[in-house]
């Protein structure tokens, strides 16, 4: 079992593997997390203007603008000086971050936006049906593992599907894919490059990872909102996928093989997401 952009793996991995040796007990780490969600690596360079300033394993990416810097994501309360040091390796100053947009209100992507938000004193940008779980620090929903709450953010705007933010030219599109969360959202944009046009999608997540799927109360919309996002990503076309558990298409090795440039890759996490979900219901649902 692979952790696809879910902090559920915190819980399930050692079952799965039962190694427990994988995990290391921290002082800022609950135990259980993988290690690498914490392990700073040196920033670098995706594509064109869009830089990775997350750790190993939980992505964070930094896009550079004539009018400042826009910054996707800010995993984990702990790793939040880690970004800042990345941000600012990467040549940009924390006050010249205008925008921070998230994926979806979970503890392991949005656990470091307060501190971010203060550091920079960026606008917060998040999808409409995760605005309250960030404005309280509460994820939505129920799950398998319980709540595991995160630092409140104070939400700037509220996004829904199809909605635009601009930066310096550059504008990302909002894409609605609920399902991990009722306000997962994905980013779109357009980016030129060596004479052509590319299709980026930062990829939220649509695995079922410890979610309800059956009587879930504060999400009773959770199975049509999957099969929903399901059918809007299987309809796009996306030339570089950026995911936020980097894993999960191999980020790291993509790009030291110059590889990022792949549209096989939405089709493939889509169906692989789709046959895991339709499994989870029906292993639910007895």
């Amino acid at each position: 079992m692979t952790l696809l952009c879910s902090f559920a793996g915190r819980r399930l991995l050692p079952a799965v593997l039962g190694a427990a040796a994988l995990f290391v007990a921290a002082p800022a780490v609950a135990q259980g997390d993988p290690p690498a969600w914490t392990r700073p690596i040196a920033p670098f360079n995706v594509l064109g203007p869009i830089d990775y300033v997350g750790t190993e394993g939980l992505a964070a990416y930094l896009i550079r603008t004539p009018a400042g810097a826009i910054l996707i994501d800010a995993p984990m309360e702990q790793n939040a000086a880690a970004i800042e040091r990345s941000i600012a390796a990467r040549g940009v100053k924390l006050a010249d971050v205008k925008l921070i947009l998230l994926s979806h209100a979970h503890f392991d992507h949005a656990g470091g936006l307060a501190a971010l938000k203060k550091a920079t004193g960026a606008k917060l940008v998040v999808g409409a049906g995760d605005a309250a779980a960030v404005n309280t620090g509460t994820p939505p929903g129920e799950t398998s593992y319980g709540v595991i709450r995160f630092p409140a953010a104070k939400v700037d705007r509220a996004i829904r599907d199809g909605q635009q933010v601009t930066l310096g030219g550059v504008t990302l599109t909002a894409v609605a894919t609920p399902g991990h969360t009722p306000g997962c959202t994905s980013w779109s944009m357009k980016l030129p490059h060596q004479g052509r046009t590319l299709d980026v999608l930062f990829a939220c997540s649509v695995t079922v990872a410890g979610n309800k799927l059956v009587g879930n109360k504060r999400y009773p919309g959770i199975e049509a909102d999957f099969r929903r996002s399901f059918a809007t990503l299987g309809a796009m076309k996306a030339d570089v996928v950026l995911p936020f558990h980097p894993e999960s298409v191999d980020l790291l090795g993509r790009v030291k093989r110059g590889a990022l440039v792949d549209r096989a890759v939405l089709p493939k996490m889509v169906a692989d997401a789709r046959t895991a979900f339709d499994a989870d219901l029906a292993k639910q649902r007895q």
